[in-house]
């Protein structure tokens, strides 16, 4: 074999970071020894992987066209050792979830993955479906969960559940009272709101369509706790998903309020894979963990 496992890191590690001082200090390798593997690569095979802007590397067309490979490559490797290492063939994931999955799903899925023999470790980063989406697609996460709509031709998008928006207010708003809000309930409510672009306000401005230019938002906010805490200082009414709200139903802190008929705020959530990632084990138990929910 021409190549080492080292010199597929080094070009990995330079495509993420575009700089091989950096890329070498991720792998606790010095400038040298890193720039020295990645010319040995290119030069064994003759073949230029990236193009040299000053200190900058920037990938050309061949070095994204084997990006892919190597990553599957190393992907496979890695788990290969940890079967060696640990009699197991489930490894350590890298997770990305928007808000509302990472903060009430996720993380139940997270204890169960790493509650094995092995105890394998999973990272999880919460961000918007658009970060989510960008760092799957740059191979830094291994699996996104996400609630938002997404289009991408590098990525897969498979549906994993349905969730569904809920209205609510406080107990103590007069809607509390009501047994059917009507249209004209809804553009005479003030409203506290998810941020443009998250995918709970995606579904809410879908299901509220024809009345939008209508609606008095005094609050836009990013995190779900906030607005809930909002709604219940009785500031305005919400909309926010359901798995969000179910003990604060319970509690009685919250109300659900019935909305019209026509008035649908039915969801999919989503996982997103890159299509060109190696599919392991641990991201298939991952994946079977999840449905369970």
């Amino acid at each position: 074999m021409k190549y080492s496992f080292r010199q597929l890191e080094v070009f990995l590690a330079a495509a993420h970071f575009q700089n091989i001082t950096r890329a070498a200090e991720s792998l606790a390798m010095s400038q040298s020894a890193a720039s020295s593997a990645l010319k040995e690569l290119e030069n064994q095979f003759d073949i230029q992987l990236f193009d040299r802007v000053g200190k900058r590397l920037q990938l050309n067309e061949l070095g994204r066209l084997y990006r892919p490979k190597v990553e599957a490559v190393l992907a496979q490797a890695n788990e290969l050792e940890q079967a060696f290492s640990k009699h197991s063939e489930v490894g350590a994931l890298k997770v990305g979830a928007t808000l509302t999955i990472g903060n009430y799903l996720a993380v139940g899925v997270m204890a169960q993955y790493m509650n094995t023999p092995t105890h394998p470790r999973v990272s999880l980063e919460v961000a918007n479906t658009s970060t989510i989406a960008r760092r799957v697609r740059d191979f830094e996460l291994d699996i996104g969960l996400i609630e938002g709509e997404l289009q991408s031709s590098e990525l897969e998008v498979l549906p994993w559940r349905g969730d569904e928006l809920v209205v609510f207010c406080s107990p103590d708003h007069p809607y509390a009272q009501k047994k059917d809000l009507t249209d004209d309930d809804l553009r005479d409510a003030t409203w506290i709101m998810r941020e443009q672009g998250s995918g709970t306000r995606q579904s809410f401005e879908r299901g509220m369509h024809g009345l939008l230019p209508d609606l008095n938002v005094l609050l836009e906010l990013e995190h779900t706790e906030a607005i809930k805490r909002a709604v219940e200082a009785n500031l305005g009414i919400g909309c926010l998903s359901e798995v969000v709200l179910a003990d604060a139903f319970k509690r009685g802190s919250l109300v659900p309020l019935t909305v019209p008929d026509h008035r649908r705020f039915d969801r999919q959530f989503y996982f997103i894979l890159h299509k060109q990632k190696y599919r392991s084990a641990g991201i298939d138990a991952w994946m079977a963990l999840c449905r369970e929910l």
